[in-house]
């Protein structure tokens, strides 16, 4: 059993001023013995809203017998989840990310106001788990997360594999004449087969994979699919684990360091994941208060090679990667040629070399998900910070799957996402534009909208190859193309973007990471003179607030 100097939860059940809560907390099931351990908050972000957190009560309850079983005494708390999937291409979009934000504060919330000794949580969606992992970075009390899983595959009507960015591409098709009504909802029904996250290395696998290599989750966390038996399990030795992490006093800042999150963006960029890992990670670090900038995403992926085959620009879903020998084969894999820091410490107790000694490497294996080092997909990373006189903050590139990594041609400028959509399905966009996207930034937006129906519906019509699209806004994990988000400063509060033409030329070139209009700085400065703030585009409610506190997407977007 813990120490006394270690169980912050005394604060709310000692002594005898203190008899008044108590007995509240007998109402719910307390008894006497129950006052003399570890108090642990169980958050959980089950929704039947989305497939990606229906099945997170059943994981949670699995949680708490495992708290139990080790002697702790479990407290199970809802937080609020929203669907990404189901939100995109309206604005309900524009609450996704400032979901993350409300996550954070509501698990410290709860877990600080309780005085909870530990915390574990689980979720299964994109903005769940950075929300989870920043409250635990805050409150630096114990804590673990669990994933929800990933889902497993839809299969087609050809009988190949599919998945949710298969339906968002169908709608492109659709408005190219190359796929007919019926077809469309032949791949709506099947898409999405049951619980679990999308199951490309999407956002969701990709924060999922970057927390089990940071080392808040336990091994095989981020690939064991949502509908097994192993997930199960996991929940139970999750709920252990955290106890044990109570009694020897480990806390996330001893785990969330620098060499944690190089290890976590190391296997992002070798998986092929999603540019909100840059947002995301940023945003734990500054939690955690440890010093991290776009810098350090540049010099991790000037280095570490892009070796899996998976989705969007690839072949292969995470329950592939699960059969091939899940992530911590590639982890292994990957310690072994150096990239990694093995002597970080992990919720388990013990460090992430400690944790792998006896797995055996992906490269040990028959299979084909995980290229080998000597012919990586790519030698370098597949995200690409950008900088230039549209950027002068930074921007963020994803070139995965691209042949083409450069383009210069004349700017498409529209001024929010309906516009640009709009526009597609007239089949306005043409080989060879740069399309922009803007005022869709943090505070723009508000909420920096993700914009998977653009790209997809862009893919869908064949030009995924052929255009360039430049955002203030963010990308689905689900996006491929040569598209560039996280543009900064944005557009609402003045940055470069706002001052762009039709016609304007725009280059991206992903290779010499620049991101530049065609205009000198003489006429920057007249456009500059001449611009005009816009009023907030939301006037009240937790849109408004955010806008209000947010910074800017350089520094993760967070509001605290």
């Amino acid at each position: 059993m813990p120490s006394e100097r270690k169980r912050i939860s005394r604060l709310t059940t000692e002594g005898p001023g203190r008899a008044p809560n108590r007995a509240m907390l007998r109402a719910v099931g307390f008894h006497d013995d129950d006052f003399e351990r570890p108090m642990i908050g169980v958050a959980s972000l089950f929704s039947d809203i989305t497939p990606c957190n229906a099945h997170l009560d059943r994981l949670a309850r699995r949680g708490c017998e495992g708290i139990r079983a080790a002697g702790g005494v479990p407290q199970i708390f809802g937080a609020p989840t929203a669907s990404d999937g189901i939100m995109m291409g309206h604005q309900g979009m524009r609450y996704s990310l400032v979901s993350r934000e409300v996550i954070a504060d509501s698990l410290e919330i709860v877990a600080g106001g309780m005085n909870h000794d530990g915390l574990l949580a689980f979720g299964g969606c994109d903005k769940n788990m950075p929300g989870c992992i920043m409250a635990m970075a805050r409150l630096n009390i114990p804590g673990v997360f669990v994933y929800g899983g990933s889902i497993l595959p839809g299969i087609g009507p050809d009988g190949s594999d599919i998945d949710i960015v298969s339906i968002f591409e169908a709608v492109g098709q659709n408005q190219a004449g190359k796929l007919d009504a019926k077809g469309v909802h032949a791949i709506e029904c099947e898409a999405c087969p049951g619980a679990g996250a999308c199951g490309g290395m999407y956002t969701a696998n990709t924060m999922s994979s970057a927390i089990e290599a940071m080392g808040m989750a336990l091994p095989y966390d981020a690939s064991y699919p949502a509908v097994s038996s192993a997930k199960e399990r996991e929940a139970f030795l999750a709920g252990q684990a955290l106890v044990h992490l109570i009694d020897k006093n480990i806390r996330p800042r001893d785990i969330i360091t620098r060499k944690a999150l190089e290890n976590a963006y190391t296997l992002v960029l070798a998986l092929g994941g999603s540019t909100n890992a840059v947002l995301h990670l940023m945003a734990i670090a500054r939690e955690a208060e440890v010093e991290w900038t776009l810098a350090d995403f540049d010099r991790l992926g000037g280095k570490v090679p892009h070796l899996a085959d998976l989705k969007p620009g690839g072949r292969y879903v995470m329950n592939d990667l699960h059969r091939a020998g899940g992530t911590p084969a590639v982890l292994k894999a990957l310690l072994e040629a150096g990239f990694l820091h093995g002597d970080c410490l992990t919720v388990t107790g013990k460090t992430l070399a400690e944790n792998l000694k006896d797995t055996v490497s992906i490269y040990k294996r028959r299979q084909d998900v995980v290229r080998p080092l000597e012919r990586p997909l790519y030698a370098t990373g597949h995200l690409v910070i950008l900088h230039g006189n549209l950027a002068p903050d930074g921007a963020v590139a994803k070139v995965a799957g691209l042949k083409t990594r450069r383009i210069t041609g004349p700017a498409r400028i529209f001024d929010g996402e309906e516009a640009c959509f709009a526009a597609i399905g007239r089949r306005e966009i043409k080989a060879g534009d740069v399309v922009v996207i803007r005022g869709e930034g943090p505070v723009g937006g508000p909420g920096m909208r993700e914009m998977l129906a653009v790209t997809a519906a862009l893919v869908g019509q064949g030009l995924g190859e052929s255009i360039g699209l430049i955002t203030d806004g963010r990308f689905s994990g689900g996006t491929h193309g040569l598209v560039v988000g996280h543009v900064a400063p944005e557009a609402w509060v003045g940055g470069p973007i706002a001052l762009l033409r039709d016609g304007d030329r725009i280059t991206i070139d992903a290779e010499a990471k620049r991101l530049d209009v065609h205009l000198d700085n003489a006429e920057l400065a007249r456009r500059r003179d001449a611009w005009i703030a816009p009023p907030p585009r939301v006037a009240r409610g937790v849109l408004a607030k955010y806008a209000r506190c947010v910074r800017s997407a350089s520094e993760g977007a967070i509001t605290s």
